[in-house]
């Protein structure tokens, strides 16, 4: 593969901040930690060539973890995850089942008594230990294209999964070193961005197209909405913001089970915006293709 070319864009991770410092991972596996302030290097670690990482199809996505005194990488290849020293990118520990790896950023979660990483790799679910990285329990997921790119959300001793290409979602339910699909639903198909869980009920973009409100204890839509195609959601002080990822308009939706309500929209950019919102500081983040807007929300 050229290297160069974009490959649908250059940037896929989100950098995570911590105490100072930056770490941002590569499309092509480099992962830098860099003083926020002046932007100095201060480390990096290469995923494939040092760790035995497997560059995914669509290059890594996943977003550097920041736990405790580690950052966590999912490099894929000999393990589906590694904890590095924060301060000086010396290797904690590598451990997880080896194969490929998804695009989804790994979540920590504490599953039947037990702190672990839920990570979403192009095989399937895995939990992985947070101390010492021994795998915990494994779920075969197959999704086309080995596309497994929204982030797991862990549901008290449940984990909720969605992919696209006809997949759909899922909830599994953790119990020792078992994982059991406890119900299976077409309703949220999300392709790359993850869905929100807010006041016991998930809300997510996914093909054809539809914000959903799921309910998580049957996999049923309590009603759906369409023309959002590929967006992102986010939600602050109990409004969903739902972003159409072909016109690029931003959707203020109440989080409710009573109806799609909606509130307002906006078009800061317009075109494809498949990137999910943030929002921060008072400040709406959205991009699309070319450009990125920062809205006052105050």
């Amino acid at each position: 593969k050229d290297t160069n070319q974009a490959n649908y864009g250059y940037a896929r991770s989100t950098p995570t901040y911590a105490d100072g410092k930056l770490y941002t991972l590569s499309r092509l596996g480099l992962l830098h930690c860099l003083d926020a302030e002046s932007g100095q290097m201060l480390w990096m670690r290469d995923l494939v060539n040092e760790l035995g990482g497997q560059r995914p199809k669509w290059d890594y996505a996943a977003s550097p973890l920041v736990d405790g005194k580690a950052v966590v990488v999912c490099p894929g290849g000999k393990s589906a995850v590694a904890a590095l020293d924060r301060s000086s990118g010396a290797l904690l520990w590598a451990g997880g089942p080896g194969g490929p790896p998804g695009y989804a950023t790994p979540v920590i979660a504490t599953l039947g008594g037990r702190r672990q990483y839920v990570i979403f790799a192009a095989a399937g679910l895995c939990g992985v230990s947070s101390e010492g990285g021994a795998a915990l329990w494994q779920l075969p997921w197959k999704t086309e294209y080995d596309v497994n790119a929204a982030t797991p959300i862990p549901i008290e001793n449940f984990v909720f999964a969605t992919s696209g290409y006809g997949v759909g979602c899922a909830i599994a339910k953790i119990s020792g070193s078992s994982a059991q699909i406890t119900w299976k639903s077409p309703e949220i198909q999300a392709h790359f961005n993850t869905p929100v869980y807010v006041g016991g009920l998930l809300y997510g973009i996914g093909d054809p197209g539809n914000l959903v409100c799921l309910n998580p204890q049957d996999g049923k839509a309590v009603w759906k909405k369409d023309g959002f195609e590929k967006g992102g959601v986010a939600c602050v002080d109990g409004v969903i913001l739902a972003v159409d990822g072909k016109g690029g308009d931003v959707v203020m939706v109440a989080a409710s089970p009573n109806a799609y309500q909606e509130l307002g929209r906006i078009n800061p950019l317009g075109g494809q915006s498949w990137t999910a919102p943030v929002v921060a500081d008072g400040k709406l983040l959205v991009r699309n293709t070319k450009a990125l807007a920062a809205v006052d929300l105050m």
